[in-house]
């Protein structure tokens, strides 16, 4: 390894492991926002510890956008951008395949990925703020977010090896219950939607490109910046990193089609689904709530007492602690654009599935029409408000929470006011949150296992 190379491994390893470690005189995280020209937002945070920066460009180009004969287009769109072939624009910027471009990558000691969730499609850059490095760094992730190639050889090689591991998970007993509970809670909104080997079969090269084309265009851009550049120097980066993808000057930005929302459930559904397994798998949910809900942080604290704090919640101490009816039991919501799930999951003996699934709907259905009691409100605040550091401990962890910020349109101190806003969180605010969202008597219920 050249000395380059050394400098640059050694400095992208301390960032990733914490020199972003907020302490207690660090009163604030000031995040300053604006818009380009070409309709781009740029959220930055200056953090001049360590030479690096990190950046993610986020698009409305997630799975929810996915047709649902062709569920998986968008995780697969971004692998292969991940893969990194790229096109040739003229001598000076020649065609890349895989290898030489992952070997510019490692000379410049940095790193460009793509990836897809749910609601958006992210690409990520990070490198050392080193004026030799950072231009050629921001140059060559500019070609790879607009100059992607779509190699047809490629895509079947990759569509041969995801077909190979659908074929593998469709014998865990995991994945069955999973899709059975998304089906079932879903609906046909496409948050419910699965790739599967039927449309993976069904995606080509033309696809990826045209949703590229509609999607991934500067006026849809969020950009999240964290790291050792002022304003000035990250809104030249943010040019440099859009300047090449296509603009459609006669469409402009007009909004993208709309996406219908989650609809509730009308009625309570059980599925018994046999499976030679020596765990049951169960899973109970609903849809639960949107990202930008103002019951947020009530249902973050009360969920948190509920299932999601571990062996300290209250679904652990009565189906684990008091009955041994499993080794780990939780609780939890997935807010998003739309009204992600709320899921209870847990593993059981077979023989003990039914006992399992009655003890939790009676602690789900006490809880809520109860609420917690005052005792398991100060706990869960004293260690939220604890484990906030270790949420933005490092550039990356950071950079994901700002992202987050500008994704769902949160206030710009959301950070600054987070622990408060957990702190003024009430017994009646839990309650009253949780019996406006939840509904005991209309879940769906998947047993998976036994005969």
């Amino acid at each position: 390894m050249n000395t380059l190379k050394k400098i640059a491994s050694c400095a992208l390893w301390t960032g990733a492991t914490g020199l972003f470690l907020l302490n207690s005189a660090w009163a604030a995280l000031p995040i300053e926002h604006w818009t380009q020209t070409s309709g781009a937002q740029v959220y930055l945070v200056q953090s001049p510890a360590i030479p690096m920066v990190d950046v993610q460009i986020d698009f409305d180009a997630g799975e929810r956008r996915d047709p649902a004969t062709q569920a998986g287009l968008a995780s697969v769109a971004a692998s292969m951008v991940s893969h990194g072939v790229l096109a040739g624009s003229g001598p000076d910027e020649p065609a890349l395949d895989e290898n030489a471009l992952g070997e510019a990558w490692a000379d410049l000691g940095a790193s460009f990925s793509a990836g897809a969730g749910n609601d958006r499609m992210s690409f990520a850059l990070r490198s050392l703020t080193y004026p030799d490095l950072l231009g050629r760094a921001v140059q060559l992730a500019a070609r790879q977010l607009a100059q992607p190639a779509f190699p047809v050889d490629i895509w079947q090689r990759e569509r041969s090896s995801l077909q190979s591991a659908l074929k593998e998970a469709n014998t865990r007993p995991g994945t069955l219950a999973g899709r059975a509970f998304a089906q079932a809670v879903y609906g046909s909104h496409p948050y419910g939607y699965e790739m599967t080997e039927t449309t993976l079969a069904k995606i080509e090269v033309a696809d990826m490109q045209a949703l590229y084309r509609q999607a991934i265009t500067p006026c849809r851009a969020k950009v999240t910046v964290v790291g050792a550049v002022s304003k000035v120097q990250a809104d030249s980066l943010v040019k440099q990193l859009l300047s090449k993808l296509p603009v459609d000057e006669k469409a402009g930005c007009a909004p993208l089609p709309a996406v219908p929302e989650v609809l509730p459930l009308s009625a309570a559904s059980e599925q018994r689904i046999a499976f030679d397994s020596a765990q049951a798998h169960v899973l109970i949910g609903q849809p639960g709530f949107k990202r930008d809900d103002p019951d947020y942080f009530a249902l973050t604290v009360g969920n948190y007492i509920l299932g999601g704090g571990g062996f300290v919640s209250r679904l652990t101490h009565e189906v684990r602690e008091k009955r041994g009816l499993t080794y780990s039991v939780s609780s939890g919501f997935a807010p998003g654009q739309h009204a992600g799930a709320f899921t209870i999951g847990l593993q059981t003996r077979p023989d003990q599935a039914d006992e399992a699934v009655k003890v939790v709907r009676e602690v789900l259905s006490n809880f809520v029409s109860q609420g917690p009691t005052q005792a398991e409100l100060q706990a869960a605040k004293a260690n939220l408000v604890g484990g906030f550091a270790l949420l933005i401990d490092s550039n990356r962890k950071l950079l994901g929470n700002v992202a987050n910020i500008a994704w769902n349109n949160l206030p710009l101190n959301y950070l600054d006011t987070w622990t408060r806003q957990i702190d003024k969180v009430t017994v009646a605010d839990i309650q009253a949150a949780f019996a406006r969202k939840l509904q005991p008597d209309r879940m769906v219920t998947v047993v998976l296992g036994g005969r």
